[in-house]
């Protein structure tokens, strides 16, 4: 790649095209599988059922401190496929870029990209690229879809929550949020700010191998943990009941929060995850966590009832409760 900026002619299927694809995209992602570069690829599945997922990344900054969109969007695909209590196994990856894109900041992702999945064990086999216009795709967005199999005897999902059960979560809520928002509005604080994005397909395996009784796990990204509270509950037609001083919060985010009128229970998380789990494993299901890297600092935060199905209530250090509801739309756009 001589090139300092990705032209139109990058994306013509052409010279240009093979020279981006052979001179960046292979060099990172090379595997058996990908290196043919036929149209599709092909490859031996094993035993159990199949997880498929796919998603789109558009944040805004590319950049932030703990990650990139690259980052995200190996993560965020590796960890939609966990929740289901998958094991990944394969992504694939497609690129709209912006002509006049440096190349330099497009390899910087794309190598960002290659670590997150040999952090999580996966493999790029497949992928696009697109160029087009100036101003037509504020510089680069990203589409992953990844698949992964699912042993036989786990059932994960937001409709097997059972009265009873655990609520845990893995750590400190709101990290990636206040840190996409310090970047793109070039706010400063004292403490340092870092996104937590990260792989969980190693703590959400720690999860199923330490509990026979998971019901239900969730990544709680955009609309943050209140949101996905409300999806567990609305999902399993149960009540969820939460203690405000159990969930983990970093002394940053509570500060920014304080500072700037936002409530750390909206916020998007990249590296968390929220568990589901039947209460005499709850105390085996957070020692498996917390000897995880990614899972240092869970914490059970409540419990699931039959009462009042499908609202979830929080009670704060005072004992007075309140419902916690979906927000109409994001406390802010663009943060994945």
């Amino acid at each position: 790649m001589d090139e300092k900026i990705v032209l139109l002619g990058h994306g013509s299927g052409g010279g240009l095209s093979h020279e981006l694809i052979e001179g960046l995209f292979v060099r990172y992602f090379a595997n058996p599988l990908l290196l043919p570069l036929e149209d599709a690829t092909v490859f031996r599945f094993p035993q159990g059922r199949i997880a498929f997922t796919t998603d789109s990344y558009v944040v805004k900054p590319l950049f932030f401190p703990g990650g990139d969109i690259g980052r995200l969007a190996v993560c965020g695909t590796v960890n939609d496929l966990s929740m289901r209590g998958a094991q990944p196994l394969y992504l694939s990856a497609g690129f709209i870029i912006e002509e006049g894109f440096p190349v330099s900041d497009l390899e910087r992702i794309v190598a960002s990209m290659a670590t997150a999945a040999k952090e999580a064990g996966v493999s790029i086999v497949c992928g696009d690229t697109k160029v087009v216009e100036r101003r037509a795709a504020d510089g680069l967005y990203i589409n992953t879809a990844g698949v992964g199999v699912v042993a036989e005897g786990i059932s994960v999902s937001i409709r097997n929550a059972k009265p009873g059960d655990a609520v845990i979560v893995s750590g400190t809520m709101g990290d990636h949020g206040v840190c996409v928002l310090s970047q793109r509005k070039s706010l400063h604080f004292r403490s340092p700010l870092q996104s937590d994005a990260a792989p969980l397909n190693g703590l959400a395996r720690a999860v199923l191998e330490a509990s026979g009784e998971v019901h239900a796990m969730r990544d709680p990204t955009r609309g943050g943990l209140a949101t996905t509270l409300k999806e567990i509950a609305t999902g399993s037609s149960v009540g969820i009941e939460v203690e405000e001083e159990q969930i983990p919060v970093s002394d940053a985010v509570r500060g920014a929060c304080e500072m700037l009128g936002l409530d750390h229970l909206y916020l998007a998380n990249e590296g968390k995850l929220v568990a589901v789990v039947a209460a005499s494993d709850a105390s085996s299901v957070l020692e498996a966590m917390r000897q995880d890297p990614h899972g240092r600092d869970a914490s059970l935060i409540g419990r699931i009832t039959a009462d009042h199905p499908a609202m979830v209530t929080i009670r704060n250090p005072f004992g007075a409760r309140r419902i916690l509801e979906m927000l109409a739309s994001d406390q802010f756009p663009r943060i994945c």
